[in-house]
């Protein structure tokens, strides 16, 4: 089973005009609309069986709204193939009342983002998101490194995250972007060997900015294959699950990528599905991928 565990969608009456302004700030062209039907798409094309939605709630008073949408349409899309996870906020009052809220309605996970919610990941309303999330059992996935969009301040630099850590002991913590965008070596050097998760989201293979335009922050290039599988034995194959980022990077080819690497077969196995499997906690057969 190919799992991504880190995509985005966006509702259907938004999703050009939300696409367009964040590839704007990012430089970055999309390779969706951002809507459900074009993840759907995406995953028929590349042979994924499920894609994790994580939405970021910007505003303390999105959380509620939004993941009571998500929350209604959970049945629907998970017999689409997405796996809707749900949002806090570090400044929402009420984050453990509604970790539990998602938990019983049988949300399994939830998104945060330093970077889009302005908050370093070492603040104590940032612990205390992820303390509620972990309390309730959730799945708790967090932006790590730097933001294409915010080039000049990390809010989740490694030191951080090892704060977080220390401090909170969530059970099922993934950091996005293999722990650390464009700072992958100082990530592993401090995170490894902790007791967290990382994905693949926007961390491989070359950027290719908009047409006419550039990668801000100098960065030209994400992790080439050997880079890739030195980070997966540092961290564990065991401790690594695919995502691509979607609409931000192509899951075909992330997939790819993967497939391509100087990995062991039973290494790839693992995190292209078997990671994701295990910690979303089993997800039914689907008779055909993206259908």
């Amino acid at each position: 089973m190919l799992i991504d565990l880190h995509t985005h969608i966006f509702p259907d009456r938004i999703c050009r005009t939300a696409v367009e302004r964040l590839s704007a700030a990012g430089h970055i062209p999309p390779h969706t609309d951002g809507s459900a039907g074009g993840l759907i798409a995406s995953m028929a094309a590349a042979g994924v069986d499920y894609s994790v939605n994580l939405p970021v709630m910007t505003r303390p008073d999105q959380v509620e709204k939004v993941n009571s949408s998500l929350i209604a349409g959970l049945g629907d899309s998970l017999a689409r193939g997405i796996v809707c996870f749900g949002g806090l906020h570090p400044d929402y009052e009420n984050c453990a009342a509604e970790a539990r809220r998602l938990r019983d309605a049988g949300i399994r996970g939830v998104k945060l983002h330093p970077a889009y919610q302005q908050t370093d990941a070492d603040s104590p309303a940032f612990m205390r998101a992820v303390a509620a999330a972990s309390e309730a059992g959730l799945i708790c996935v967090i932006h790590s490194g730097l933001d294409i969009g915010f080039p000049g301040r990390n809010y989740a630099d490694p030191g951080m995250i090892a704060r977080l850590v220390r401090e909170v002991a969530p059970d099922r913590l993934v950091l996005a972007h293999m722990g650390g965008w464009q700072g992958w070596q100082e990530a592993a050097d401090v995170l490894a060997g902790l007791p967290v998760y990382v994905d693949t989201a926007f961390a491989l293979g070359p950027l290719v900015p908009l047409e006419g335009d550039s990668i801000p922050g100098g960065f030209a290039s994400n992790l080439d294959p050997e880079g890739f599988a030195g980070l997966v034995r540092a961290y564990g194959a065991d401790r690594v699950l695919f995502g691509s980022d979607s609409p931000w990077a192509d899951q075909a080819a992330y997939a790819g990528f993967v497939r391509s690497s100087p990995l062991t077969e039973a290494e790839k196995e693992l995190i292209l599905g078997g990671n994701a499997e295990r910690l979303l906690g089993g997800l039914p057969e689907r008779s055909a991928a993206g259908v």
